[in-house]
């Protein structure tokens, strides 16, 4: 103790403060869990929201920020626009544009597990004429068998979306393996992936342009020729440097008589800010975590109450040997302050730990905020300093012949 001062030195103070707190472990652990547990979900909540952002961002990272879609949007009157057979060479020659792949929904058609199946139970499904470069454009990957080609894009067979095989009871190809589609039996190729820049493939089953106008009548006439078609929906990937500029000519090239029928847009926009919203969701189990900070701080200060009366013949022994009310009061708000940073140390360490299980489950980067971990500790320290502070008082001003003869 420092006689000029009058105070506890900083190291005989953490002694005393820690000597009470040993005296009643049990208690001090169950006050302690509450900071515990509070901590522990407000770093988890943080931790997991980035590690989540950052993994959806590093998926868009993956697939590219230069994909652009054109889709027939509505026509003056209010109907259903339609592209020009045209568009796709008219895009292809488009400066700065370095892949072009399109699909067409056919809107008649449904695709069904077998004819059995009532008409009306279509589960959502679609069916969609695709080109053969769809995959390689969209970086989707295939999950089962393989993606349509020359061969099969002309014959009754067909590519499933992730969604729509999950929906048909189908996870794996096999020879025999046959859907319902257009009044008559496709054999599946193959199961793509799920497409994040392009969810409606995952609920779509995807035929060849010339199986479409074969087998389903799917067909337009230009220059006095039948042809397949027309796509309903571009997609277009631009050199990363001149997405802007190919987004702003999109339109008036693929349709230059009506642009205005023309939706264009960028999917990992949509991506992008789902990861910005992600944080969003969070505020309730933050605020679960407030509320568990709370109770904790109430556990904290009961204990400390509870301390000061059952130990009121220490307090005036220390007294009557000359123990200031300073000292006294320091040392009950050392002991709340030590309890509430003992629960938040466990309670970070305890909400990193549930970050990295789970986001290492995922596949997601591991990031655990400064704010996270180092909030947490302050914020055990604000509220050790808050539960005991009035404990602390009350004990300093406990009179010494009181404090012994009520001990």
């Amino acid at each position: 103790m420092s006689a000029g001062s009058g105070r506890l030195r900083p190291g005989d103070g953490l002694r005393v403060a820690s000597a009470g707190l040993r005296a009643r472990p049990l208690r001090a652990a169950l006050s302690a869990l509450g900071i515990a547990i509070g901590t522990a979900a407000i770093v988890a909540v943080l931790g997991l929201s980035a590690s989540s952002q950052a993994g959806l961002l590093a998926e868009i990272d993956r697939l590219g920020t230069n994909l652009l879609t054109a889709e027939a949007g509505q026509s003056l009157s209010g109907g259903s626009a339609q592209l020009p057979l045209e568009a796709q060479v008219r895009i292809t020659h488009l400066a700065n544009v370095q892949q072009v792949a399109h699909t067409a929904l056919l809107k008649d058609e449904k695709v069904y597990r077998s004819p059995l199946i009532r008409e009306g139970n279509t589960g959502g499904l679609q069916v969609r004429a695709a080109s053969l470069n769809l995959p390689s454009v969209l970086r989707t990957g295939i999950a089962r068998g393989s993606w349509l080609n020359e061969g099969t894009a002309g014959e009754p067979v067909a590519v499933l979306g992730s969604v729509t095989a999950q929906r048909l009871g189908i996870d794996r190809v096999l020879p025999d393996q046959r859907i319902w589609l257009g009044d008559q039996w496709f054999n599946v190729a193959g199961i793509l992936q799920p497409s994040p820049l392009q969810p409606d493939l995952d609920n779509s089953a995807l035929i060849g342009y010339p199986t479409a106008r074969k087998y389903l009548g799917y067909r337009s006439v230009a220059g006095g020729e039948q042809r397949a078609g027309p796509p309903s929906l571009f997609y277009v990937r631009a050199a990363i440097d001149h997405v802007a500029a190919v987004q702003s000519l999109l339109a008036r090239t693929a349709n230059p008589e009506a642009p205005n029928e023309v939706n264009v847009s960028q999917p990992s926009d949509a991506l992008t800010a789902r990861a910005v919203a992600a944080g969003a969701f969070d505020s309730l189990f933050l605020g679960l975590g407030a509320v568990a900070l709370i109770v904790g701080a109430v556990g904290v200060a009961n204990i400390m109450i509870i301390s000061v009366l059952e130990r009121r013949s220490e307090i005036g022994l220390r007294r009557a040997l000359g123990a200031t009310r300073s000292q006294i009061r320091t040392q009950f708000l050392a002991e709340s302050i030590l309890l509430a940073v003992l629960g938040g140390v466990v309670g970070v360490l305890a909400g990193a730990a549930a970050t990295v299980v789970y986001a290492s489950s995922k596949n997601w980067t591991v990031v655990i905020p400064v704010a996270a971990w180092s909030g947490g500790i302050v914020s055990a320290v604000l509220i050790g300093a808050f539960a005991g502070l009035m404990p602390a008082v009350r004990a300093s001003r406990m009179p010494p012949t009181v404090a012994l003869r009520t001990g």
